[in-house]
């Protein structure tokens, strides 16, 4: 009996041994990869977690990362290897852990990039005044495109760069805080990305999807809104892109076990009045006042709203809209942002006077050194302000960046003076634009002229609609 049990664990070793080197033949090098997803093959989970293992651990050359990218920007990926993707990239580095208490109430949002988009300024405090814990990890602007941390930076203080203890320690007194990215999040995601820009695969849907999703899975997150934009200012530029990338994200956050839904919304002009760092802070401010304009508040009670119905708070989107412009009008939001403010390194008196209505928030806030007003050039109605060309023309004033860790000018930027649908007079102002030396070249300046359009009555109908909200996916949280 005992030889039979010899014999018998010698061919299991044997076998053992040969599955092994079956194996070993079927693991492929890194080159092997990047062929078969260039020839339109699907990467297993394993050759997947392999790859972001090679660019974790810097065994992998940047020019063999720059073809994958490329592979998979030309090839695509199926749902289950965007779903791989996002896990191992987000497995690369810390996974965030929270209290149990707070575990069903961890919520974040993500907007893809628009113009004059203050969302998560008023977003985040508010969701914390609802009794949400909001653990907002934001990034820097790049193009056309502005960035949360460099808006909150104008404000003198303000540290975006937080460790794990502090955030914890945030959300425990305030229950929000807004953070860059740390070293020990998502590493594997921060080589894609440099890599992605600098290698034209930018927009790829699965790259898009991997990196956002990845990292919001490392929040750990109960619940993830998605404001997924189309239009000229955006990255999509129509609705049936936008509802593929939407699609897409929803389905991997969903993978992560995080609820996810995302919100459509259209970015041809700009959110709200103001564009640029300063002056967007200051119209964020005057929205937790309760004076927000329209197009942003729909934006913040719509996410906000969602969320909400998303942690089981209340049981409806109209509840939810409800609740969030309650705590953005009866200012327990502008409470929560002026202790997020003190929290993350901003003087106490700073924010209380930022805080306090009918404050001059340029005894705050850096004011540029030139203003400039535009004039109409024609009596008529406003059909269109473009806010690409807008945001363009501010970004090569200084209000953005070219690529990573270039500076930016916080005092750059522009008030619109008139709103769409509103009737003008020749001559009278609709632009406010605040800039440093050098001045305006012509050039510029034109630029920034052809982006009004002025009609006649007979055009009204092809004005923007009053609602940037397209859709909301999945349909179940639209009712």
């Amino acid at each position: 009996m005992k030889q039979l049990y010899v014999v018998t664990g010698q061919a299991a070793f044997h076998q053992l041994l040969q599955k092994d080197d079956a194996e070993e033949q079927d693991m492929l090098t890194i080159p092997d990869l990047i062929r078969k997803k260039r020839d339109g093959g699907q990467l297993s989970d394993d050759e997947i977690k392999a790859f972001i293992q090679a660019v974790k651990e810097k065994t992998i050359q940047d020019s063999q990362i720059g073809a994958m990218l490329m592979a998979i920007w030309l090839n695509g990926m199926v749902s289950v290897e965007i779903k791989a993707l996002t896990r191992e990239m987000m497995s690369s580095g810390e996974v965030m852990e929270w209290p149990d208490e707070w575990k069903n109430f961890m919520v974040d949002k993500h907007s893809t990039g628009g113009v004059g988009d203050k969302v998560s300024l008023v977003l985040a405090p508010a969701l914390a005044a609802c009794g949400c814990k909001v653990p907002m990890i934001s990034g820097r602007g790049l193009a056309h495109t502005g960035g949360t941390l460099d808006k909150l930076e104008s404000i003198p203080g303000f540290k975006v760069e937080q460790s794990r203890e502090q955030i914890l320690e945030i959300l425990d007194s305030v229950g929000c805080c807004i953070v860059g990215q740390t070293e020990t999040l998502v590493p594997a995601d921060r080589v894609l990305y440099a890599l992605r820009d600098i290698t034209g695969t930018v927009d790829s849907l699965p790259l898009i999807t991997s990196s956002i999703i990845s990292k919001k899975g490392a929040e750990s997150l109960s619940a993830l809104v998605l404001d997924v934009k189309f239009g000229r200012a955006a990255v999509c530029k129509d609705l049936e892109s936008a509802t593929e990338l939407a699609q897409m994200l929803v389905e991997a956050g969903n993978g992560l076990g995080i609820r996810t839904a995302a919100v459509l919304s259209g970015m041809n002009g700009s959110i709200g009045r103001c564009v640029g760092n300063s002056v967007e802070v200051i119209e964020s401010l005057e929205t937790l006042k309760g004076n927000g304009p329209d197009d942003l508040m729909e934006l913040v009670t719509t996410q906000g709203g969602l969320l909400l119905v998303m942690t089981g708070l209340v049981s409806d989107l109209s509840e939810g809209r409800k609740q969030i412009s309650e705590a953005v009008v009866g200012g327990a939001a502008l409470s929560k942002f002026q202790a997020m403010m003190e929290a993350q390194g901003v003087n106490s008196d700073t924010a209380q006077r930022l805080c306090t209505t009918n404050t001059d928030y340029y005894s705050v806030l850096r004011k540029a050194k030139h203003q400039l007003e535009l004039k109409a050039p024609a009596d008529g109605i406003v059909l269109e302000i473009d806010g690409l060309v807008l945001a363009q023309v501010l970004h090569r004033l200084g209000a953005g960046r070219s690529k990573a860790g270039e500076p930016v000018n916080h005092s750059v930027g522009a008030v619109l003076l008139v709103s769409i649908g509103q009737r003008v007079t020749k001559g009278v102002s609709w632009l406010r634009l605040h800039y440093e030396d050098p001045a305006l070249t012509p050039d510029q300046r034109n630029h920034l002229e052809s982006a009004l359009t002025v009609g006649t009555d007979q055009k009204i109908q092809t004005q923007q609609k009053c609602t940037l909200v397209e859709k909301i996916l999945p349909k179940k949280y639209a009712y």
